[in-house]
């Protein structure tokens, strides 16, 4: 049985593994391991940037994201962004994700100041894509454009 938890600072040696082979499976992009630390640990030191949820089966974290807040003028509510989705590659296709998305628009609902959640995703990437559509997600709606330096 999988379970979803808000990450502690435990967990956070787990999320930094999951970023960087998430990096390198994604984009071929090797990432420094101390930056990421630190970028993990800021997550946890400073609460307005976002929370880590885990996924946990068997006592292992298999899976983590990060949610990310917004605010909406349009909606006078908060957006949670979904960033940083790593399920481990053994358990992928599983359900992992899906009890992750589901834990994230349960707890949703119940909150009116937060109007909904949206993601990003590389338009290659086409399992995750598919994934997210099963899901109810609607990708038709915006284009993400950037500028990273």
């Amino acid at each position: 049985m999988i379970q979803i938890r808000l990450a502690t600072r435990y967990d956070s040696q787990y999320i930094v593994e999951f970023q960087i082979k998430m990096a390198m499976e994604t984009e071929g992009l090797v990432l420094d391991k101390e930056t990421v630390k630190r970028g993990v640990e800021s997550v946890f030191n400073e609460p307005s940037k976002g929370k880590y949820y885990v996924a946990i089966q068997n006592d292992d974290v298999i899976g983590s994201l990060l949610l990310t807040p917004e605010w909406s003028d349009w909606r006078n509510a908060w957006v949670l962004w979904i960033q940083s989705v790593y399920v481990s590659s053994e358990l992928r296709g599983k359900g992992v994700f899906k009890a992750m998305y589901n834990y994230v628009i349960d707890s949703i609902n119940k909150d009116d100041e937060i109007a909904g959640v949206r993601l990003y995703v590389d338009l290659s990437n086409k399992k995750a894509r598919a994934v997210y559509k099963q899901l109810g997600m609607n990708g038709d709606h915006y284009q993400l454009f950037e500028n990273m330096k």
